[in-house]
């Protein structure tokens, strides 16, 4: 059984359509990219998965159990991590006092293992433990987003366009930083990026959107080499 199965997915905001008839599935451990432009349907899908966009078609199950119904906070106590587009961390808030929300669902004991772990992944965060998120700069507030989604020990990560006005030398050491996490924590992860060439080149296979409906699926590494995915999306 797959960890993850969104099944026909169709989200829709009144009467406008994020996803049409969406439809992947998601292995334990496995790195999955979303790839396409905005309005393609990747945040769309993300934020259906973790119960914060209406889905009146389709269906989405993790770990065997239907989300459909349930909230926000119970997805991410069932298993779910959410890193969201723009990072959108507490600006006021310490680095550390980021991190304990990202923990609410575990206790203070389990929340400072968990913070001395994330520590030894993002170094740069320990450096600025006690200072405000505000303060940070913007690949260091993205270290900081996908730490807070890593607090409860997520089964499956979702990151939703992490490389978003980084600089490329940036891209690339979180792009390392994800693969560390990914392979010592057994960690699934969704990655929904405009960005097609450093996504697919960090996962297996990939899902690529058009317009709410999935244009190509397959493995990442074939999807590169293809002559009309790189012209349409890797801009070769």
């Amino acid at each position: 059984m797959a960890l993850l199965e969104v099944a026909d997915l169709g989200v829709r905001y009144g009467p406008i359509i994020g996803t049409d008839g969406i439809s992947f599935a998601l292995d334990d451990g496995e790195i999955l990219a979303l790839v396409g432009s905005n309005g393609a349907g990747k945040s769309s899908t993300l934020k259906a998965i973790l119960g914060m966009a209406p889905y009146p078609a389709g269906a989405i199950s993790f770990a065997g159990a239907a989300l459909r119904g349930c909230k926000p906070s119970e997805i991410v106590r069932h298993g779910i991590g959410y890193a969201p587009e723009g990072r959108r961390v507490f600006s006021a808030m310490s680095v550390s006092e980021n991190l304990r929300v990202g923990g609410f669902a575990r206790s203070a004991h389990d929340n400072a293992a968990r913070i001395r772990r994330l520590y030894d992944y993002f170094p740069r965060l320990a450096e600025r433990a006690g200072q405000r998120a505000g303060s940070l700069s913007g690949g260091e507030q993205q270290m900081l987003a996908i730490a807070r989604a890593l607090m409860p020990r997520p089964r499956l990560l979702l990151l939703d366009e992490p490389s978003l006005g980084l600089a490329p030398i940036i891209v690339e050491r979180i792009g390392e930083i994800l693969r560390e996490i990914q392979v010592a924590e057994g960690l699934a992860v969704i990655l929904a990026e405009q960005n097609a060439n450093w996504a697919l080149s960090l996962a297996g296979r990939a899902v690529i959107l058009e317009l709410g409906k999935v244009a190509a699926t397959g493995a990442a590494a074939d999807l590169l080499r293809r002559p009309e995915i790189r012209r349409a999306y890797l801009g070769a």
